[in-house]
């Protein structure tokens, strides 16, 4: 499966215009309701997702909208999973993982804030197309689930680079380490990766000590 860059960004529809960066956390708490020390962590990854990711956009010389855009939609690409399988990471809902995106899409679609929707749906693995949702029996909804749009797609890749399972400050993973963590799901996540760091780098090795 190979992945294309949409360097547009969409036009906000409608909804939710006044959304602002400092809302995402007040809506993961709302629609996240983990016990401590789960939801600490959960907020970590968050922001350290978000962090790189606004990186990225501004790397990419995306807009100050996109780059919002970006920043808001990393905060909350991982609200679904309160209802999701995953007891190591203080989750006791009744959803397989996978699903998380999918459920996390619903509840910013209901928020009014459908282009974080989108990205929150497409940032499982690399991606997740119809063709293998099909191969591999999986419970969602019978269409490509994958990044297009550059704001997407780096909010995925960003993902990738941190783990939730490292206590309140999460830890870079290698380029190699997400290599071997994404090989499990087949050849076509881990070919995404890869072109993934051939367009944007790897940033673990191209952060300076300017970045924040």
């Amino acid at each position: 499966m190979s992945l294309s860059i949409q360097t547009q960004v969409p036009s906000r529809a409608a909804p939710n215009p006044t959304a602002r960066v400092e809302d995402m956390e007040a809506l993961l708490q709302k629609h996240c309701p983990l016990s401590e020390p789960a939801f600490s962590v959960l907020l970590a990854h968050s922001r350290a997702v978000a962090a790189l990711a606004a990186r990225l956009a501004r790397q990419e010389g995306l807009s100050d909208a996109g780059a919002a855009l970006v920043e808001e939609a990393a905060l909350v690409h991982d609200i679904g999973i309160f209802a999701t399988r995953a007891p190591s990471l203080g989750c006791h809902g009744a959803e397989p993982y996978y699903r998380h995106g999918v459920l996390g899409a619903k509840i910013l679609a209901t928020e009014g804030l459908p282009e974080h929707a989108r990205v929150c749906e497409r940032h499982v693995g690399t991606g997740i197309s119809r063709r293998e949702s099909r191969s591999r029996g999986l419970d969602l909804p019978d269409r490509d689930l994958v990044p297009v749009t550059l704001p997407e797609i780096l909010v995925c890749f960003a993902d990738k680079f941190f783990s939730k399972n490292n206590g309140e400050t999460p830890n870079m993973k290698t380029e190699e380490e997400i290599l071997i963590s994404l090989a499990p799901f087949g050849p076509g996540q881990v070919e995404n990766m890869k072109a993934w760091l051939a367009r944007f780098g790897d940033p673990g090795r191209n952060k300076t000590s300017t970045d924040t």
